[in-house]
């Protein structure tokens, strides 16, 4: 019985092996939303108005390739657009931020932080690897966000 195994080890030591030996150039993976037809036109704008650099970090796409998605860094930050409405908004206890005319409801992660618009035709989420600790990251997005995805309405003054 052993006998039988053997000519398997080398071919299992070799799997592991190649497991274990990942490429640091690969491009982190992220779920892509999926958006109905008229906000994914407006993620496809935002995607072409997105910056080659944010915060320092450069442009580095994640995977599977997409209009819904971006990133910067080795996954420090990741934009997704088209996402649905996050279910803590209804919280009374939800935290938010305002960046250059863009708001941002705000989830503390456990690596990091999350920043979904709000008040916008569809929702864009940037994740932030626990090294930022300031809005670096969404001052660098904001003006893009403002430009290519409309507010829901019109606040007043």
């Amino acid at each position: 019985m052993t006998h039988r195994r053997l000519p398997f080890l080398p071919v299992a030591a070799v799997l592991l092996a190649a497991a274990g030996c990942s490429s640091t150039d690969a491009a982190p993976s992220v779920t892509v939303p999926a958006p109905p037809a008229e906000e994914k036109a407006l993620c496809l704008a935002l995607h072409k108005a997105l910056p080659d650099s944010v915060a320092g970090e450069s442009r580095r796409d994640p995977e599977p390739r997409s209009v819904l998605t971006a990133g910067w860094g080795d996954a420090a930050i990741v934009l997704r657009c088209g996402v649905p409405r996050p279910a803590g908004l209804e919280s009374e206890q939800a935290d938010g931020v305002e960046v250059n005319g863009v708001d941002w409801y705000s989830e503390e992660l456990e690596d990091g932080a999350r920043f979904t618009t709000t008040y916008r035709r569809t929702y864009v989420e940037v994740t932030l690897s626990d090294r930022f600790t300031d809005m670096g990251p969404l001052t660098d997005l904001a003006g893009p966000v403002a430009r290519t995805v409309p507010p829901r309405f019109t606040r007043n003054p």
